[in-house]
């Protein structure tokens, strides 16, 4: 029932506005074919002669460049003219560093190859979907619509093959999207379980030690026997026990999840961190979260938690092991992506062998964390110091899937 019911949805007028649009799209894929063949046939044949030369092949690079932004343009055209279903690629590869770099990495991008393949192929299509829809314009009139949607069909199929993503791009995009709802969920969890200890188990010890403490001070105003006194005394210890599981409480609470940070953001709550360090001089913080309007923006939670994390972890062992006088905090964001600079003006050789946390192993540990959501974790710390951490991390876990 379901099939039967999706062919007649599927069901359209034989001269309805999408033939026509579709008639259309093959008329004027002959000049398209045209352009977009000559152009990637010249620029890849001098590419390929002057391959031995230094030129040849950024000339090369220029060329598949080039194809890859006429696919670009050919899906839109597909999308928009023969309701095409075709996902958008990724953005093609930096590649390595500098202008030869940026000039090769097509050379690498198949989805280049396959848009330069597809450009090629357009000339002799075009000249095909062109002279079968203008015969049947002119003289062949019942038969056009069924020549004409079987043309779009197939041009479907090329743009879908060539132009599209690619399983494996595919497959990699669902896989950071899938990781991407994991650190969403687990910092969900987090902070579900410091709500949790805060409504739940802090309220009732702090009225426990509420309870405790009024039932000291009135032992203490009365005459006690000698047994009462024991038991004032059971009550004060009690009290002064109450008090400590309370502070560890509140301390493993932050360590889960600070309420700081979710209510006010990275700003408060590191400057809240800073407070708490112990190097001699203080530490400066500087956030400025400003979006490309101007305005203080947050990232994702799941980014916020990580980058608290990481920065108190910092300054803790920078209070224990870098001797410094002062230290700094600096989070700002670039584009879709949040900075920290964490610095220190001590005895530096972080990642040295034996040097507690900031040997490589400790180092290493917020290294992972970061790289499991793509970010960059970058140490510079000569002997002697200054100490400067860069860390680099996604403005959002998960990036919007194209339509």
């Amino acid at each position: 029932m379901k099939l039967r019911g999706s062919r007649r949805s599927e069901a359209r007028p034989l001269y309805g506005a999408q033939m026509w649009r579709e008639a259309r799209h093959h008329l004027v894929g002959l000049p398209f074919g045209i352009v977009v063949f000559v152009a990637t046939v010249v620029l890849l044949a001098v590419g390929v002669g002057l391959s031995v030369t230094v030129i040849g092949l950024p000339v090369l690079g220029l060329g598949l460049r080039l194809a890859r932004w006429f696919g670009a343009l050919a899906r839109s055209r597909a999308r928009a003219s023969l309701g095409a279903q075709v996902g958008e690629p990724g953005p093609l590869p930096a590649g390595r560093p500098g202008a030869m770099g940026r000039a090769l990495a097509p050379l690498a991008d198949g989805l280049c190859w396959r848009s330069a393949l597809y450009c090629l192929l357009m000339l002799p299509w075009g000249v095909i979907t062109f002279a079968l829809t203008l015969v049947f314009l002119v003289a062949g009139w019942p038969l056009l619509p069924f020549v004409v949607r079987y043309l779009a069909v197939a041009h479907r199929v090329l743009v879908e093959s060539l132009l599209g993503p690619g399983e494996l791009t595919e497959r990699v995009r669902e896989l950071e999207e899938d990781r991407g709802a994991v650190v969403d969920t687990a910092a969900a969890d987090l902070r579900r379980i410091e709500r949790d200890l805060h409504d739940g188990a802090q309220a009732r010890l702090v009225a426990l030690a509420m309870d405790l403490g009024l039932a000291k001070e009135k032992l203490l105003d009365t005459e006690l026997t000698q047994e009462q006194a024991s038991a004032a005394r059971m009550v004060e210890v009690a009290h002064g026990e109450v008090k400590v599981a309370l502070q560890e409480l509140r301390d493993l609470a932050r360590g889960i999840h600070p309420a700081v940070l979710t209510d006010r953001g990275l700003d408060a709550a590191l400057s809240s961190v800073a407070a708490r360090c112990t190097v001699p001089g203080g530490v400066r913080v500087n956030v400025d979260l400003a979006g490309p309007d101007g305005v203080q923006e947050r990232p994702d939670s799941a980014v916020e938690g990580i980058a608290y994390f990481t920065v108190s972890e910092l300054l803790t062992n920078t209070s224990k092991h870098a001797g410094a006088r002062s230290a700094s905090v600096d989070v700002w964001r670039s584009a879709d992506r949040l900075m920290l600079q964490v610095g220190d003006d001590g005895q530096g050789g972080a990642g040295r062998p034996g040097d507690g946390f900031r040997a490589a192993g400790g180092l290493a540990g917020l290294a992972e964390r970061i790289g499991a959501v793509d970010g960059v974790f970058l140490v510079e710390s000569p002997a002697g110091g200054p100490t400067t951490v860069t860390i680099e991390l996604p403005w959002r876990t998960r990036a919007a899937r194209p339509v």
